[in-house]
């Protein structure tokens, strides 16, 4: 790991304030004679450590502005790099890749090691379109709207203002009355911008279709199924996840429906019945603050393997854990590496709920995966794609999950936790199914208005369930609930993984369940690979398969099952 002591491009004390600052590195790169192995092993070394370094200036505006959205001075340091110095690097990103392939001396890489690395390289240089770099800056400032817009989203319920994730917490009260008002005061404010969340979207749908059309694709989806690198699946894999979703997940979640009605001696489920326990017992309270929610994870932690503990600690040290939510802060949670530093960054918006407690161990899950890589000898092998990355994290809810009684010492609540964390692991797929279909559709048909797109988003999410929740009078509601969504504004068509994640986290639970120790070295040992072995070979390191086939959601559905039985 290349950290500020010992750089060998850039000088130790460097820092980017300008496009000028940055631009002598990347010429000196370009201008690199490479003439045998060594030197050519060198020059990637060298641009690895220039990647790191502008990956992690990014980072760090990014972090600031997520924190605080309401700091001027913070959007400002984030927009100016997306609008001045992100387009001054695309192109000479091109040329360095060009530069790489056209290397005499680059057939002769250990294809074992680099084989995966020049593969995303020619698939980059193939999709690059100079036109299109104004396009992602434009697209950039949109998302950073679309921020900025729900970071400002709060409500005042009892006299008291709070975020829409304090508010949420409410939905698990009892008092039925009290959840629809508390329902209804968070549609209101939502409401409130619908019209402008609509305005952004229809901007970047428009953007990503020319974004594609430039690059001689037909459409944005299958542009981004390059850009994205999905090398091992294709379009028609994601319609028959759909479908087996529908066929082995949703029956269950309406048994499941039906009983919670049933428990709750109520005529019809509303929106607002959902996050109540259905026995009447009390929201579950597993930590108290920030501190008390690390203690705890770092306790999980530690028994799973030591290592996980000492990550978090690393983290805690250096000030890198941003838990609790607050007016201004965005919504949301990530975790963000920091390759220079070595130590990645942790953005939530805890609350005090079960919620907040997977949260946190998922990124966590992110965070331990950060650390097993961190040596790996270029920026890019780190760079992981998102089937794997989300592999890491959901895994650890699961896995974590043996571990909770940290969380709860009464035997019950623990009993309950667990049985609220798989109910939810099972409302995943549907979620994901449908955010994944609706993606394909706004894309595949660019030219839709927004009455066109709630449509069909209502005809999506009917697909995959809630035949029971009765949506009477929250009509609009329901027709807007894809813009609480992130990753449609943020991160387009990177929902899928969280589907596909989700069956190999059930796959490793289930090995951590029958092989303990073993399983946890797996995991360890899939996740130190990064991104130098295929999406299949990394899921084998860790004891399970890349599968999202009938057969395969229907063995894990059954076993998940089991376990609610158990």
């Amino acid at each position: 790991m290349n950290t500020a002591s010992n750089r060998i491009l850039l000088p130790q004390n460097f820092e980017l304030h300008t496009w000028e600052d940055l631009k002598p590195y990347y010429e000196k790169l370009m201008n690199a004679p490479i003439n045998n192995m060594q030197v050519l092993e060198d020059w990637m070394l060298q641009r690895s450590e220039l990647e790191a370094y502008v990956s992690e200036d990014l980072g760090k505006r990014y972090i600031a502005m997520t924190c605080n959205t309401a700091d001027q001075q913070a959007v400002d340091s984030y927009t100016f790099f997306i609008e001045k110095i992100q387009p001054e690097i695309a192109p000479f990103s091109n040329l360095l890749d060009k530069k790489l392939i056209d290397c005499s001396f680059s057939t002769s890489l250990d294809p074992q090691l680099y084989g995966i690395y020049m593969r995303s390289v020619k698939m980059n240089i193939a999709i690059f379109r100079e036109e299109n770099i104004p396009l992602f800056t434009e697209l950039n400032n949109l998302a950073q709207q679309f921020s900025s817009v729900s970071g400002a989203m709060s409500v005042t319920i009892d006299d008291k203002e709070m975020t829409l994730p304090q508010a949420a917490k409410l939905l698990q009260l009892n008092d039925r009355e009290k959840r629809k008002q508390v329902y209804e005061t968070i549609a209101q404010r939502r409401a409130q911008a619908r019209e402008e969340l609509d305005l952004i979207m229809d901007k970047m749908v428009q953007l990503r279709h020319q974004v594609a059309i430039n690059a001689g694709y037909a459409n944005f989806r299958d542009y981004m199924f390059d850009a994205l690198g999905r090398f091992d699946y294709k379009p028609q894999d994601c319609f028959n996840f759909h479908e087996s979703v529908k066929k082995y997940i949703v029956p269950v979640l309406d048994e499941l429906d039906l009983k919670r009605k049933q428990t709750l001696h109520v005529t019809s489920l509303r929106p607002y019945d959902f996050e109540v326990d259905p026995e009447g017992l009390e929201p579950l309270k597993p930590f108290t603050g920030a501190k008390d929610l690390i203690g705890k994870t770092h306790e999980i932690f530690e028994i799973l393997d030591p290592f996980f503990a000492q990550c978090l600690s690393n983290m805690e040290e250096l000030n890198l854990l941003d838990l609790e939510s607050r007016k201004g802060k965005a919504p949301g949670g990530y975790l963000y590496p920091l390759p220079l530093t070595g130590v990645p960054f942790i953005f939530m918006n805890a609350v005090g709920s079960l919620r907040d407690l997977v949260t946190m161990v998922h990124e966590g899950g992110h965070a331990i995966h950060s650390f097993l890589n961190r040596d790996l000898k270029l920026n890019d092998f780190k760079n992981v794609p998102s089937e794997v990355a989300e592999l890491a994290s959901m895994s650890m809810e699961l896995i974590s999950m043996q571990h909770w009684q940290k969380f709860f010492n009464n035997p019950a609540d623990l009993q309950r936790a667990r049985m609220e964390q798989l109910d939810d692991i099972l409302r995943t797929l549907p979620w994901v199914a449908a955010i994944d279909k609706f993606q394909h559709w706004m894309y595949c048909t660019p030219q839709h208005n927004a009455s066109q797109r709630q449509q069909a988003w209502i005809d999506i999410y009917n697909e995959f369930g809630g035949k029971h929740t009765d949506w009477i009078g929250y009509e609009d509601n329901k027709a807007f609930m894809w813009q609480k969504q992130l990753h449609l504004f943020e991160v387009p068509f990177y929902y899928i993984e969280y589907g596909f994640a989700q069956l190999g986290a059930i796959a490793m639970w289930r090995n951590y369940l029958q092989n303990g120790p073993q399983a946890i070295n797996q995991y360890k040992n899939a996740l130190s690979l990064g991104y130098t072995k295929s999406i299949g070979e990394i899921y084998q390191a860790a004891g399970i398969k890349f599968d999202f086939s009938e057969a395969w959601i229907a063995e894990l559905s059954t076993f998940v099952q089991a376990q609610m039985k158990a």
